[in-house]
């Protein structure tokens, strides 16, 4: 069932409420069939943006919103054949499954036969055939997310938004969930907008990232780029953990205190702060490693053990390795980084 996917173009979008700018102009372009990702802490203006693109805010003067060739900026949601999907779901209690799938092809008065066909196809691809005369109080909530799904696909969106729509789930349902909907993406191939403050939803599910905070643009990038060449600190210390390590760059190699580090940091760098990430770095003999220090807390996660490492830094270093290794506190250790791990961050 694939739709048809249109780009989406954002020129000079700014929003003011009373007198206070919520989100700075921003000029934004989404492929046909691109699922973008806005991810943000709260208040960072993902929100709203999202709800410019649907028609629900209207941009500060100057500011356009366009689909395609046609420029939507003037016209209300009902005229822009989006389909959007919100963190509550906003299911109408009085209809069954089926009725809340159908609803807005109700409102558009497809003929009944051709609502019926659509709708049943929609049952089949959510696996929901069996639910469809159940009261949605009688659904679990990965079932209830996936009616949501249903009922703003059934008109054949030009665009797909969808604004949290796993927050509310546990986190073993959410994981799952997540996986579902990434495939169901990839199939149906519409143009997505999807917003979240969860960096796990955005790397598995964005073909591109938009990182937001305080209203702005942070980067926009492949999940990839965002989190191995983060544009700002801002940037690597939302998404991910961060180390942070300081010294002198001289020829080519960070001088340390446990010694010269080889890294592809700019050559502008006099004094250096470079980041790692903690899978990137493995525990050496302490003898002649690039940093060292002593184990302050090993937190074992299953998978992997995190190890807080003290006196290698300026902070605190964190270390992940395989999750059987066992270390007490106080053992000193060396850490050795690969070059091309270190992020170099004015």
């Amino acid at each position: 069932m694939k739709l048809e996917p249109i780009p989406i173009t954002l020129t000079r979008c700014a929003k003011t409420f009373r007198g206070t700018r919520v989100l700075e102009p921003l000029d934004l372009a989404i492929g046909a069939g691109e699922t973008l990702v806005l991810l943000g802490p709260s208040g960072c203006g993902k929100t709203t943006t999202l709800r410019m693109i649907a028609g629900l805010e209207t941009p500060d003067a100057g500011g356009r919103v366009a689909f395609g060739d046609e420029d939507v900026t003037a016209l209300p949601i009902e005229q822009r054949k989006v389909g959007m999907v919100f963190q509550n779901y906003a299911l109408f209690p009085n209809l069954d499954v089926r009725g809340n799938i159908g609803y807005g092809l109700k409102i558009q008065r497809v003929p009944a036969a051709d609502a019926r066909a659509r709708v049943d196809e929609l049952l089949a691809m959510m696996r929901l055939e069996a639910h469809a005369a159940k009261p949605i109080n009688q659904l679990s909530g990965g079932q209830r997310q996936r009616v949501a799904l249903a009922r703003a696909l059934a008109p054949r969106p030009r665009v797909l938004l969808l604004d949290e729509p796993l927050t509310a789930l546990d986190a073993r349902l959410r994981d799952t969930l997540r996986s579902e909907m990434n495939t169901l993406l990839r199939e149906l191939g519409v143009t997505t907008v999807y917003v979240t403050h969860d960096q796990a939803e955005a790397m598995e599910l964005g073909d591109r990232i938009v990182v937001m905070s305080a209203g702005r643009i942070e980067q926009i990038g492949t999940p990839r780029e965002i989190y191995f060449q983060p544009a700002s600190r801002a940037v690597a210390q939302f998404v991910g953990t961060l180390n942070r390590i300081a010294g002198e760059w001289q020829g080519g190699m960070l001088h340390t205190s446990g010694g010269a580090v080889p890294a592809s940091a700019p050559q502008t760098i006099g004094a250096a702060e470079l980041y790692f990430r903690p899978e990137d770095a493995t525990l050496a003999d302490p003898v002649g490693a690039q940093l060292r220090g002593v184990i302050e807390q090993a937190t074992f996660l299953g998978e992997r053990t995190r190890l807080t490492i003290g006196g290698a830094a300026p902070d605190a270093l964190l270390v992940d390795v395989a999750g059987r290794v066992e270390l007490a506190r106080g053992t000193p250790v060396g850490i050795s980084i690969a070059p091309e791990a270190l992020i170099a961050l004015a």
